[in-house]
């Protein structure tokens, strides 16, 4: 079968660099996986797929967000759903394949990482999935209130991220369009001492009434880079979260309360007029 450039779409993806916005993208195969690719963008790890399988998700954040779902939604409820991010889309394919009827958008800043990615990857196939090319904050300041059950946080440039997305007002935007019952999925990556993790966490509960943060239990040491995901709304089932994700694999902490207040710490949230981006990970999504 041949596409209009005349290449056999059988043949991909296809590995090898490709030049985007924000860097040099490349496509690798997976050795260990015959159907799993991995995608870099300067040599940070951005996305796993699996063309064959969409419900595989090779990255731990990527399970501890679906961990999370599965308690606050129930399994194989549709939903509206919006990622601020997209990579590769390897959420979106996950939702749509494990939650036919889902209806998805997501706003991705590197236009030319969302071409690859349609071509490599045919996203534009996937059911109920609409990316679009743009600014995060600004899709977010003009969706309508009340207007989706889920918003992913997972927006980065360069193995950053992108702390416009995680501000105060941010927060409260995103807070408003979540319909009742909905959720907020932050992915944060920090260096050793945690200083902008901390910052997001202030942020989150300042805004949301419940707020837990799944983490690796060998990342709460101060000397270890961090990938952990918070979870945020305005209740959650605590418990079921916390007893999945223990047997999660690899497993993750979660820490809600008290516990968490003492990973915040001191720490003062993120605000508008004091935007921080995230520290650069040499691999990010690999944690």
């Amino acid at each position: 079968m041949c596409c209009a450039d005349g290449v056999d779409t059988n043949e991909r993806p296809r590995a090898g660099l490709h030049k985007v916005r924000f860097g040099m993208a490349g496509l690798m195969r997976d050795p260990r996986r015959p159907s799993g690719w991995l995608l870099g963008v300067d040599g940070v790890a951005q996305s796993y797929l699996d063309v064959e399988d969409p419900t595989y998700l090779e990255f731990p954040y990527l399970r501890q967000m679906a961990v999370a779902l599965h308690c606050v939604t129930g399994p194989r409820v549709p939903l509206t759903a919006v990622h601020i991010g997209g990579g590769g889309c390897t959420m979106p394919r996950y939702l749509a394949a494990t939650r036919p009827g889902s209806t998805q958008v997501v706003v991705e800043a590197d236009g030319e990482l969302v071409d690859l990615v349609r071509v490599e990857f045919g996203i534009d196939e996937v059911p109920g999935l609409e990316v679009r090319i743009g600014d995060g904050r600004e899709y977010l300041d003009a969706r309508a209130a009340a207007s989706a059950d889920v918003v992913l946080l997972d927006a980065y440039e360069g193995g950053s991220c992108v702390g416009g997305v995680v501000t105060v007002e941010a927060t409260r935007r995103v807070a408003s369009l979540l319909r009742p019952g909905g959720v907020a999925l932050v992915n944060v990556i920090d260096a050793p001492g945690r200083p902008f993790a901390r910052r997001v966490v202030a942020t989150m509960t300042s805004v949301y009434d419940t707020v837990l943060m799944l983490v690796r239990p060998e990342q709460l040491t101060d000397d270890s880079n961090v990938n952990l995901i918070l979870v945020c709304a305005n209740t959650l089932p605590t418990e079921a979260i916390a007893r999945l994700a223990a047997i999660t694999v690899p497993t993750a902490t979660c820490l809600h309360g008290d516990s968490l207040a003492d990973f915040q710490g001191a720490a003062d949230p993120l605000t508008d007029d004091e935007r921080v981006d995230g520290p650069k990970s040499l691999h990010p999504a690999a944690s």
